[in-house]
């Protein structure tokens, strides 16, 4: 389920889905499974939106490989069908490896120059990294 259009002027969930669909994906991350009444009714505490646009936001998640829906009785019952942290680290991934693919050296030099402003751990994980591959050449 890769998300295509990453929005680079957005933040958080909102780069990749529409304002409504990150607001739903939220909320279906932090609970189990839910039906669409649910999902409304929390998003509702906030006025944010009507039944029927959220079954409609919700089922074309489905269409689109990220929630699953499963019937119990006469309800649908929706849930993501990875983690947020599975999510993020597989959208992730694939955004550097293509920007690794079209841009390579460049890439590397705007990553390594982002390195000033983080933490010590995080460059101590890719010095780290950057020694295991060189064991594997």
């Amino acid at each position: 389920m890769l998300i295509r259009k990453f929005k680079i002027n957005e933040s958080g969930l909102n780069r990749f889905f529409g304002p409504l669909e990150a607001k739903i994906m939220d909320i279906l991350w932090n609970d189990v499974e839910m039906t669409i009444k649910d999902v409304q009714q929390v998003l509702d505490r906030e006025k944010l939106t009507n039944f029927n646009t959220v079954m409609t936001v919700m089922n074309r998640l489905v269409e689109k490989g990220i929630l699953q829906k499963r019937v119990e009785g006469r309800s649908f019952l929706y849930q993501p069908i990875q983690t947020r942290h599975e999510f993020l680290n597989m959208q992730s991934r694939e955004m550097t490896n293509e920007l690794m693919d079209e841009f390579g050296n460049v890439v590397v030099s705007h990553m390594l120059d982002a390195l000033e402003d983080v933490d010590d751990e995080l460059v101590a994980k890719l010095e780290l990294k950057i020694k295991e591959l060189k064991k594997e050449l």
